[in-house]
């Protein structure tokens, strides 16, 4: 902290009372007060008399409530020990405090976080270090490579610590935590440090020959070099083991899934025939009940929709909203005076809020769903009344309906996007209905608008 010409580091209690406190000064050669010492209290200021003057290192017995008591600052500083010289912590301004040695000068190993090494097993590694450092002129922790006794498994990593970090900065924690619990139990019993890049080759190896895309390697190691990053970040572990590991090439640009004209057409005629389908049935089931007189069912005749697949897909292909947004959608959202969809950034896979224009026929299936979809605050209810989770069963019956093969939920987005491109709608307004957060990934659809390469060309 710098106040009027004096700097000063933070003031730690080291016990004693206020009252039988006995002080006494250092001065530096200059004559200004460089440290002030209390038997309760210890401070360390320098006055600026002299801008060549330095500030010793904060020297204390460590103790727990100690620890408890360090603050972050601006800048990093250290607390070296007076019970194991040579053992110090080191605050981060992040407050990150890591438990640390030196056995010479810029000869410095971290041994552990605080809070998964104990003060007791770090003192006691310390020990160790020192000891090595003057039978051999170096700790063997550090020339043979060997790690801190309290090192978590990587499991242990995972659950403790890395998955309530994610949770607090990141969405979709439960996918990331399902990729990492179903890819790599080879390693999951395993200490931090003793993970190696070789490791991980061998499991992506294992993955290539089981006939995994590139595109889903990739995706699979990027969920597991996020925990290392952090690992290496909070000081657990010194090198990351993905560091040389390069990325398999994919094609950035991909094979863009979208309906044909011919798909497109069997699509609605396979909504519209289910829904028929399902009213028949109804009609059938309530002669039945007549006949016993039991009491009828609701009528689907007279309603434009006989459950949530229809109007669900006439809004994706019309909006070009992910799965898990038309799940979050809810009523007031809808604005039906704009003729607007508001997709809340909360609901976002790049937390960014946009709002999507609803053209003639979203614009009709919404009021018309409204009507009927009761009093849930979510557009698509579940059977409860909160957010709707699935929809694949009902999905892949409708494929096989309209007898149209490989075309996921997610690829009506690509379809929506596709026909704006064809249409000749630029790029950047579909990357903002989109909600894409890099233009690359727009780019995709480039190859798609009208004339643009065959014009380029003939300009030579």
């Amino acid at each position: 902290m710098v106040s009027q010409g004096r700097f000063e580091l933070p003031t730690f209690p080291l016990g004693g009372s206020k009252d039988s406190q006995q002080t006494k000064g250092r001065t530096s050669k200059s004559g200004a007060l460089r440290s002030i010492e209390y038997s309760g209290t210890q401070r360390y200021s320098v006055f600026c008399c002299h801008p060549a003057v330095t500030v010793e290192p904060l020297k204390t017995k460590i103790t727990q409530k100690l620890i408890g008591s360090l603050a972050a600052e601006p800048k990093a500083y250290r607390v070296h020990d007076t019970v194991q010289p040579g053992f110090f912590i080191r605050v981060l301004p992040s407050g990150h405090k890591s438990y640390m040695v030196t056995w010479g000068r810029n000869k410095n190993s971290t041994l552990g976080r605080v809070g998964v090494l104990t003060l007791d097993q770090a003192r006691t590694e310390a020990a160790q270090y020192l000891a090595d450092a003057h039978a051999h002129g170096e700790p063997l922790a550090v020339a043979q490579g060997r790690k801190g006794i309290a090192l978590p498994s990587l499991r242990e990593f995972i659950d403790d610590t890395y998955m309530p970090w994610f949770k607090a900065h990141h969405k979709g924690h439960e996918k990331t935590l399902h990729t990492l619990n179903n890819n790599f139990d080879a390693i999951m019993h395993r200490r931090l440090g003793d993970i190696t890049g070789r490791d991980l080759e061998q499991i992506r190896t294992g993955w290539m020959q089981a006939g995994n895309k590139p595109s889903t390697v990739n995706r699979k190691m990027g969920s597991i070099s996020g925990v290392f990053s952090r690992a290496a970040e909070w000081d657990y572990i010194a090198d990351h083991p993905l560091a040389k590991l390069k990325q398999l090439k994919v094609d950035s640009n991909g094979v863009i899934r979208y309906l044909s004209i011919e798909e497109a057409r069997r699509l609605r005629e396979a909504l519209d025939a289910r829904q028929d389908e399902a009213r028949a049935e109804r009609e059938t089931a309530n002669k039945w009940r007549a006949d016993r007189g039991k009491k009828q069912l609701a009528s689907l005749l007279r309603i434009p929709y006989t459950d949530h697949l229809k109007p669900m897909v006439l809004v994706s292909l019309n909006t070009g909203m992910r799965r898990g947004e038309m799940f979050d959608l809810k009523w007031p959202a809808v604005n039906f005076d704009t003729r607007t969809v508001t997709v809340a950034g909360d609901t976002t896979k790049t937390s960014d809020t946009r709002h999507i224009p609803m053209n003639k026929e979203a614009f009709g299936v919404l009021d018309e769903w409204k009507k009927q979809s009761g009093n849930s605050q979510y557009v698509f209810p579940g059977q409860d009344g909160g957010r709707f989770e699935d929809v694949k069963s009902a999905w892949l019956k409708l494929l096989e309906r309209a007898q149209i093969k490989a075309f996921r939920w997610h690829d009506m987005r690509h379809d929506f996007a596709s026909r704006l491109v064809m249409a000749g709608v630029p790029l950047n307004t579909v990357r903002d209905l989109l909600g894409h957060a890099d233009i690359k990934m727009t780019l995709r659809y480039a190859h798609l608008a009208p004339g643009t390469k065959a014009a380029a060309v003939e300009l030579i």
